[in-house]
């Protein structure tokens, strides 16, 4: 028997908590620096899609300058996904306080699922999550925020659900990204900046964290995070850091093509790497005995309670634990839950990611000042 995992650090050391801390180093009311960052007047933080700790950790040679920053591990939430840690690092809240609970949810109520990144329909994204975003706090207390990130993702669903309160400045390149964020640094007497790039996860996604594509982007993440760094203004902090990590499954099981596992299932939400199974009514204890049965020691296999339970999204707000399916599943070894026919864009990729494994989990936290 595989032992449980344990849970995100959520309050001492998960991303939400850097969003916290930001805020807290920067003077704005009823936020806690429980990370310790340097109190300084600009802060500037990289969000780097996809740079999970080990791989960053495993690739010296490909991230010299990063790897030679002071810094130490956070961990994401969970899910380790990027819907869900954006929704972390922009509200300051774990995922169970914020809602965006993984790639594909349940609506409650409606028999169907929401895609959060792809944000399909017509659901108000700010009611979806209607926390407040710490963008937004900022902004209140009279510092400049600014958002730069790819001009493809101003004004989505997710954007809007994560970002609102920030100016949002379109940057398509990595000229840009640096240029766009060097300027927004030096507005106001209190400037928080935040950078987002997110070419090193598509990389992994199309061809695997072990290709020598995925190791030359790192390279350019690299020459990122060193030009940030030499672009700061006096009275500056930079703190680099990622929504999660990724693996390369090796073995894939096909709900689509296996009859035990789509036995009472409703809905499949989730990804392959932490599988959320809406069962039909009645039938979430034989859903639970027959994925758990199936699975085996290779993925934990849990009730939607004793997920909840075991803290592996936070403390959870009014509402929320519905849009989490009846049964959890969450591979620890190499295998990837696919659904060929339903999601062919999901079973083609390469890297995968969204366990609580620390390969997935576990995203660096690397900090320059410039005082």
């Amino acid at each position: 028997m595989t032992a449980a995992p344990e849970a995100p650090r959520y309050g001492t050391g998960a991303l939400a908590d850097l969003s916290a801390s930001v805020l807290g180093a920067l003077g704005v009311p009823d936020a806690r620096n429980v990370l310790d960052l340097p109190v300084l007047p600009r802060v500037c933080v990289l969000i780097v899609d996809g740079l999970g700790w080990e791989q960053l950790r495993a690739h010296p040679d490909e991230a010299p300058f990063l790897n030679g920053m002071d810094g130490t591990s956070l961990t994401a939430g969970f899910p380790a996904t990027t819907v869900t840690s954006l929704g972390s690092l922009g509200t300051g809240l774990p995922p169970g306080g914020h809602g965006l609970l993984g790639v594909q949810v349940a609506l409650p109520g409606t028999g169907r699922l929401i895609n959060c990144l792809r944000w399909e329909g017509e659901v108000d994204p700010a009611a979806f999550q209607p926390a407040r975003t710490v963008y937004d706090r900022a902004a209140a207390a009279g510092v400049e925020v600014v958002y730069v990130a790819n001009g493809l993702y101003r004004g989505t669903g997710l954007s809007v659900a994560t970002t609102r309160g920030a100016a949002y400045e379109p940057a398509n390149t990595l000229g840009q990204l640096v240029g766009r964020a060097e300027a927004a640094l030096r507005r106001g007497d209190r400037a928080y900046t935040t950078v987002y790039h997110a070419d090193l996860d598509s990389t992994g996604h199309r061809y695997g964290v072990a290709s020598a594509e995925w190791r030359h982007q790192l390279r350019f993440v690299d020459v990122l995070a060193q030009r940030l760094a030499a672009v700061l203004p006096a009275g500056s902090a930079l703190h680099v850091t990622a929504d999660h990590g990724m693996i390369d499954p090796s073995e894939r099981v096909d709900v689509d093509t296996t009859p035990e596992l789509g036995a009472g299932v409703a809905l499949l939400g989730g990804d392959a790497r932490c599988r959320y199974v809406y069962a039909e009514p009645g039938a979430r204890d034989d859903v639970l005995a027959a994925w758990s049965a199936l699975l085996g020691d290779r993925a934990w296999v849990v009730s939607r309670d004793e997920a909840i339970g075991a803290g592996w999204f936070g403390p959870m707000a009014p509402g929320m634990a519905e849009r989490i399916g009846d049964v959890v599943a969450v591979p620890h070894t190499g295998l990837a839950i696919v659904a060929t026919e339903r999601e062919p864009w999901l079973t083609r990729m390469v890297g995968m990611h969204g366990s609580l494994v620390p390969a997935e989990l576990l995203v660096p936290l690397l900090t320059v000042t410039r005082p």
